[in-house]
């Protein structure tokens, strides 16, 4: 993947800070989600209820403090500027589908905790779009856990991840999030069925975006390119962090009934349905 070094514009770099704990709510990402399935199949107990249902938390009382400058290294600055570069060029592609309408936001770069809008977040979360101030989160180390322990290395494998944030964000901006939400309290039977139509429709929000950065012909404002293999790369993150491969790698059975982000072959279909049409329209899960 080919991509252009910028100001670092789409950044909110909160490296340097602490977070404290008080917040209403928990944010949960494929990390979390882990985290959270290993403990239910070990203890028995049901953890996953932790992730609710209901709509977006209220504001919490937690702290984020300065802390000084963040220290890092070459190589991790390097990789902010890959997900600025990867950021600027998402908004600049659903500026150009959504003219007039989409809304920008930014990724928040943190270590170890954050306080956001919708609550204390541990690292062990993973990335997250918290819709109550539209911002993404991001913990870099993700990345390495991304390469590591699901087997999904390659920049266009952790752009995927970027990119189907912004996809709950593009949902926000619809108005998709909130309609769903209020069905969730309406129909708490469904509450894991929409969940997942959600999760696939970011997916497919994400291939969307790849199939812009695909194109040949430097449209102005392109600040990624995709190069041969990038595509296979997004597929394998898509199909590495599937619900059922989460459940077999914490160590129990598969229970689709379970399922908060979809199956790996159904986040291969919709990840892979958008990067053939290019068209948000071709991208709704939920039926009708």
């Amino acid at each position: 993947m080919r991509w252009t070094r910028g100001n670092r514009e789409n950044i909110d770099d909160l490296r340097g800070q602490r977070a404290g704990f008080g917040g209403r709510g928990m944010p949960i990402g494929i990390g979390g989600l882990l985290l959270l399935l290993a403990l239910s199949w070990f203890t028995g107990a049901d953890f996953l209820s932790l992730l609710g249902g209901g709509g977006v938390p209220g504001p919490s009382t937690g702290t984020t403090g300065d802390a000084g400058p963040a220290t890092s290294t070459p190589q991790e600055e390097e990789l902010v500027d890959m997900v600025d570069a990867v950021m600027g060029d998402l908004q600049n592609t659903w500026t150009q589908i959504m003219p007039g309408r989409y809304q920008r936001t930014k990724v928040r770069l943190f270590r170890d905790a954050v306080e956001s809008a919708c609550g204390f977040a541990q690292a062990a979360t993973g990335p997250f779009y918290c819709p109550g101030d539209r911002q993404v989160y991001l913990d870099l180390s993700f990345f390495d856990e991304l390469h590591r322990r699901f087997g999904a290395p390659g920049d266009f494998a952790q752009a995927y991840v970027i990119a189907h944030e912004v996809g709950h964000h593009v949902q926000n901006v619809l108005g998709i999030e909130s309609q769903v939400r209020q069905l969730q309290q309406r129909r708490p039977a469904q509450q894991n069925e929409l969940s997942v139509r959600m999760e696939l429709q970011a997916d497919c929000f994400a291939g969307v975006w790849g199939s812009f950065a695909s194109r040949s012909g430097g449209e102005v404002g392109r600040r990624v390119m995709l190069e041969e293999g990038d595509v296979e790369e997004g597929l394998r993150a898509a199909a590495a962090i599937g619900d059922d491969r989460l459940q077999q790698m914490s160590g129990g059975r598969v229970v689709p009934d379970a399922f908060t982000h979809g199956s790996s072959a159904q986040r291969v279909e919709w990840f892979r349905r958008g990067l053939q049409s290019g068209n948000p329209d071709s991208c709704n899960t939920f039926g009708t």
